[in-house]
């Protein structure tokens, strides 16, 4: 092992631009039409409440971590609030959501690069895109925070330029195209089309889409002063993200009826057609696919940095944290293997082994944020702040307990975090046990 301390190589401008390029992916340009499906209008409301909820957390979580900035963020948080035991749940949920969301992406862009170039086969742009971004994540971590900076402003020009462009149509600006005025919101079955039903199922597909802001805190550790790095860092991504999903929802659910052909797989792509943009569709798929790459490239970076923190605390096989030129490069061979191999999973069996995974991390984030919230609560006392995100959380669980459609992706959640609980209590036995002594951590 060469070097055992991650460098700090990482700028304040880099941070909030990494937090963004995992949270803006497929989950804003794809899978928000899934919102838009269940509560018609009524999914700007759910954005709002989603948005509060993750404000919440994210000011909590950025409280803690101005504190005590250090590589494993919410794991090691959770493990001084409440023992080991919280510490492994929250990173190998937060590592398991991650990587599976790398396939996710890799899936993604294969099929839209696949499309440009059929003669390519899907399987060959995932490794291309996998082999891209590993090496890209074994650099130095200043060169990666740099190209992630620029990845990710592509993608807020992009949203920028569709939010210019909504805003116009919506003032009756661009040629050849009536403005509606709010006649989508209040007509079309009203604003509410499904009743609050609807909205929640529409806040349950919006919290999902804001995770991975909590990178922007597992990064900090790797800037120069960080402390400083996360108050500034947690600031601009919770504003940046405001203005992103939120403006793009209104913009969206106002220039298009929100039952329209197209919106659900394509909510973006159907609003740029409506206006009259010409090649629309490839003009998304162009965006799509810089979102689905530069969100492959943070998600990478942030399981790597926390399996390498699980292995910091003895939580993971101690070869997995051995760093090189002050990159942890056995962590980040190890996240980018599991993405290619879900992939290949999802080739051989489509139907089955691959939507287990995405079960499996449905609700991995809301586990998080309770341990966030509850570890801020331990450690720093009740909060109305704190209060408040427990409740949303658990009412969030209770509907998807309640819901059909969710209580299958909460389950099986479930049964992967009663795994890892089980999992740390045979942990905690072995090292009270007479004779055995503590298990290594570095």
């Amino acid at each position: 092992m060469t070097g055992r301390v991650l460098t700090r190589g990482l700028r304040r401008r880099h941070l909030a631009m990494i937090a963004l390029g995992g949270a803006i992916g497929a989950g804003l340009f794809v899978g928000s039409g899934v919102g838009i499906a269940a509560a018609g209008p009524g999914i700007l409301v759910a954005y709002v409440l989603a948005g509060a909820l993750t404000v919440l957390v994210m000011r909590m979580l950025g409280d803690l971590s101005a504190e005590r900035p250090v590589t494993g963020s919410f794991a090691e948080h959770a493990r001084r609030a409440f023992g080991g035991w919280a510490g492994l749940l929250a990173g190998w949920m937060y590592w398991a959501l991650l990587v599976v969301s790398v396939a996710a992406e890799a899936i993604g862009a294969a099929r839209i690069a696949h499309g440009w170039v059929p003669a390519v086969p899907p399987w060959a742009w995932v490794a291309v895109f996998v082999t891209a971004f590993t090496a890209t994540n074994l650099t130095a971590v200043r060169r990666f925070g740099e190209l992630e900076f620029w990845f990710a402003g592509l993608k807020i020009a992009a949203i920028a330029g569709f939010l210019l462009l909504g805003g116009a149509a919506l003032a009756g600006l661009v040629g050849g195209f009536a403005s509606p005025g709010a006649a989508h919101l209040t007509g079309d079955g009203g604003f509410l089309p499904h009743g609050w039903h609807g909205v929640a199922a529409g806040m349950v597909a919006a919290v999902f889409a804001f995770g991975g802001l909590e990178t922007v805190t597992i990064a900090a550790a790797e800037c120069e002063d960080p402390a400083r790095a996360v108050r500034s860092g947690v600031r601009a991504v919770m504003w940046r993200v405001a203005v992103c999903y939120l403006g793009s929802m209104a913009v969206i659910v106002a220039l298009v009826p929100w039952d329209a052909p197209g919106v659900a797989e394509g909510p973006y792509t159907a609003v740029m057609e409506r206006i009259g943009v010409p090649g629309a569709a490839g003009v998304m798929s162009a965006v799509v696919l810089i979102a689905l790459l530069s969100a492959m490239n943070a998600n990478i970076y942030g399981s790597s940095r926390m399996l390498y923190a699980l292995v910091d605390r003895g939580d993971a096989p101690p070869a997995l944290g051995r760093v090189r030129a002050g990159v942890p490069y056995a962590a980040v061979l190890a996240s980018a293997a599991f993405g290619f191999v879900s992939v290949v999973l999802s080739l051989l069996w489509p139907r089955t082994v691959f939507p287990f995974l995405l079960n499996s991390i449905g609700a991995a984030i809301l586990i998080v944020w309770a341990l966030i919230a509850g570890s801020h609560l331990r450690l720093r006392g009740p909060s109305a702040a704190s209060l408040t995100a427990l409740a949303g959380i658990g009412a969030v669980l209770l509907f998807m307990l309640g819901d059909p459609a969710s209580r299958t992706q909460l389950l099986t959640t479930g049964a992967w975090a009663a795994v890892l609980l089980g999992w740390a209590a045979v942990r905690r036995r072995w090292r009270t046990a007479p004779g055995t002594g503590p298990l290594p951590s570095r």
